[in-house]
């Protein structure tokens, strides 16, 4: 009887060492190798293709705003009254009173040529606008959305032009806004624009804009950007009258409530 290497018996019968081949161990051990490697992969693979990625979400939010323009009540895109706190000079609260909605439509004629030219590269699904007044009815202001065909890429890239170009402070890039009969923007027309403010989405397919002036019709010179007209000390008309914060407060809220809109989208039954 040997003390050393245990012995055991091949197919034949015959003693052999027990241990002294692992040529079988070493093929089992790669043959699971290479299956858990299969299994695995084929996880990936399937995530990949069945889109459950943080990219997906992001496409399925941007495809989903793309459709509230007909999918989501104009009380929730441009509610009928709007709490702008803190929205005002001095951070003082405001209170917006809709006043008139446009029908939806394509954008022929809704721009200035040349705006139009600049947002023509991310197309134009439907356009929709509402105009407001302030509590004091002595200002208005038109707030539009513009529901792009642009992918993301193209959103991304107007956007990255607005800002590379400063194109949002151009007093020849103004939006037009909406004047409706028999309200207090009846006469709210081009040459009443006193401040604006362009805002190009890069999670959506849609352009925010907002155009101010006054409500009794007067027409404005030197109309100024909003972002310029907020500035502390600045001095112009539309400025000590607070319309560049009527402009930049009343966009910032409705794409506020775009941005809620989607987010009800997207949710998943639970």
């Amino acid at each position: 009887m040997s003390l050393g290497v245990p012995e055991g018996y091949d197919e034949h019968a015959r003693p052999r060492p027990l241990g002294g081949s692992r040529r079988p161990q070493a093929v089992a051990a790669a043959v699971c190798l290479v299956l858990g490697l299969g299994l695995v992969t084929g996880a990936l693979t399937g995530s990949w293709l069945a889109g459950d990625s943080g990219d997906g979400d992001a496409r399925s939010a941007f495809t989903a705003a793309g459709d509230l323009w007909h999918s989501v009540p104009v009380d929730q895109l441009f509610p009928p009254t709007v709490q702008g706190q803190g929205a005002g000079p001095g951070g003082a609260d405001r209170v917006w009173t809709r006043v008139a909605v446009a029908p939806d439509s394509d954008c022929e004629g809704a721009f200035d040529p040349l705006l139009a030219k600049v947002l023509d590269p991310v197309g134009c699904r439907r356009l929709l606008r509402a105009t407001y007044t302030d509590a004091t009815r002595s200002h208005v202001t038109t707030v539009g959305l513009l529901f792009a065909k642009g992918d993301a890429a193209a959103m991304t890239s107007l956007a990255g032009r607005f800002e590379k170009e400063d194109l949002g402070r151009r007093g020849d890039l103004m939006p037009l806004p909406y004047a409706a009969k028999d309200t207090t923007a009846a006469g709210f027309g081009a040459r009443q624009r006193a401040s604006w403010t362009v805002s190009v989405l890069t999670d959506a397919p849609v352009v925010v804009y907002a155009v101010s002036g006054w409500a009794d019709g007067r027409t404005v010179d030197q109309p100024e950007p909003a972002e310029e007209a907020m500035e502390t000390g600045a001095t112009s008309a539309p400025a000590q009258a607070g319309l560049g914060h009527e402009a930049k407060g009343l966009a910032d809220r409705v794409e506020r409530a775009l941005r809620k809109n989607v987010g009800t989208a997207t949710e998943h039954p639970s």
